[in-house]
């Protein structure tokens, strides 16, 4: 069991500025760091400050191959910038419409960010710059690469990679590339990179704006900005502002179900305007503080999504097994809890979905397939469908399989299940991963797959 290393992304930034220990070199060569978002910016803030160093994002988003979105062909970033991986179009047969109508999708997402960050302030111009780039934590290395790549189209004269947490194996793919890469872990096993902090809650837009806007007094160059005090004195989302809390949700608390006369702990956390909720329905033998179902909720939060994990089975009735397997019983506190969500004021009239990893996610097919057009999409992670039986047939809601690839018998299992389903279906591999998705960067990226299936389905035309 790991013990925790960061309390939270603001901790981990002071340490990772005392790691950059040579400041006075590091000043004189005039660095500007860039920030990652949305996780990157509180780190980041602090290295800023120690460095004296004007602080800004570098916003990129992965193109990906178009029958595997997960799979990177490419990257965006701001102004344009993109890089190709010329060998993977050519072994796939992409052609340059497909490669740019996606390119121009995600260049509409990274605008749009840019506007909501930067609100009237330039972008910093880092040509002939000196550029540290950071981010909360690298597990593959793919986002961190390609902040690299458009880095280095827009002009800079080196660029270094500060993390508090990186697999070695994204510290080797980045320094084919990066000048440098300093991190303050390096484990041989990095699960995910939110085991390495006690609070890793999802950063909200609304944090990075104000981050942003409390270090808009250094110039491009680090020097102050003598209008930085009238912009301080009327910004309306300044620190100092009490209506302006950055980084809190309206709702991120323990919660209590009463469903068949018996109480239930969970945990509810709702973002900012939020698209829809997701249930999570965990397997035998786990309980609503699961670590992995913790990352995936923060990773469905962080995209606008608010999620209830609770425990279907009180602790006496999880210590005796005496209903473990009884799927029919969860599945009805499943829909039950269902209800709740619908009756609670702070998610009323949001579409619902389900996600089940291991046994959980044959009883979120079951509670689904008893409550026909109730639930907008179904996710399962690592699961077990087949103990769903018939119930499979009468599932209408879209379902995405998530399996390893190394997985083998599970796969199996998904892949004639997936056979039985009659409503929208796919099942997804994660090359490399085995059942827990314990392998550096799998568990992430099943995450993300988790949360592009939930938005898709939550949000018309998406």
């Amino acid at each position: 069991m790991k013990a925790t290393i960061f309390a939270n992304r603001h901790e981990a930034g002071k340490l990772l500025a005392h790691a950059l220990a040579d400041v006075q070199k590091l000043q004189k060569l005039r660095p500007v760091i860039l920030a990652l978002p949305r996780g990157g910016v509180p780190v980041a803030a602090p290295v800023a400050d120690a460095l004296q160093a004007p602080l800004d994002v570098i916003i990129v988003r992965k193109i990906g191959v178009p029958s595997q979105p997960e799979v990177a062909m490419g990257a965006v970033g701001e102004d344009g910038a993109s890089v190709r991986d010329e060998h993977l179009i050519r072994m796939l047969g992409i052609t340059d419409e497909a490669f740019d109508a996606i390119y121009l999708n995600e260049l509409g997402e990274v605008e749009r960010r840019s506007r909501r960050y930067r609100g009237s302030r330039p972008m910093i111009d880092i040509r002939g710059r000196n550029v540290i780039i950071v981010d909360d934590g690298i597990a593959t290395g793919s986002t961190a690469l390609a902040a690299v790549r458009v880095a280095r189209t827009r002009g800079a004269a080196s660029i270094t990679i500060a993390t508090p947490v990186c697999s070695p194996e994204a510290r080797r793919l980045i320094l084919y590339e990066a000048d440098d890469l300093i991190a303050l872990q390096t484990p041989s096993n990095l699960l995910a990179v939110g085991y390495y902090y006690d609070d890793f809650r999802a950063t909200q837009d609304q944090e990075v704006e104000n981050i942003l806007e409390a270090n808009s007094h250094r110039g491009p160059d680090g020097s102050h900005d003598p209008h930085e005090h009238d912009r301080h004195q009327h910004d309306p989302h300044n620190a100092q502002n009490p209506g302006a809390r950055a980084g809190v949700l309206p709702t991120d608390e323990g919660v209590e179900l009463t469903i068949d006369n018996v109480v239930l702990d969970g945990h509810l956390c709702v973002p900012h305007d939020p698209v829809g909720v997701v249930i999570f329905a965990h397997g035998s033998g786990s309980d609503w503080h699961s670590p992995r179902n913790r990352l995936v909720s923060d990773v469905l939060v962080d995209a606008g999504i608010a999620t209830l994990r609770f425990d279907l089975l009180t602790p006496e009735e999880a210590a005796h097994r005496t209903l473990e397997f009884a799927f029919d019983v969860q599945a009805a506190r499943l829909r039950a809890a269902a209800t709740w969500v619908r009756n609670d004021a702070r998610v009323e009239s949001l579409p619902v979905g389900y996600f089940g990893a291991s046994t959980g996610a044959a009883i979120a097919l079951i509670a689904a397939a008893d409550a026909p057009g109730e639930v907008a999409a179904i996710v399962s992670r690592g699961g077990r469908p087949d103990l769903a039986g018939h119930n499979l047939r009468q599932v209408e809601a879209p379902t995405l399989l998530i399996v390893g690839g190394e997985d083998t018998d599970v796969l199996g299992l998904n892949q004639q299940a997936s056979r039985e389903l009659a409503g929208e279906h796919r099942v997804l591999i994660i090359p490399g991963a085995t059942h827990l998705f314990e392998e550096p960067g799998t568990l992430a990226a099943a995450a993300d797959a988790a949360r592009d299936w939930f938005v898709g389905h939550f949000v018309p035309g998406t």
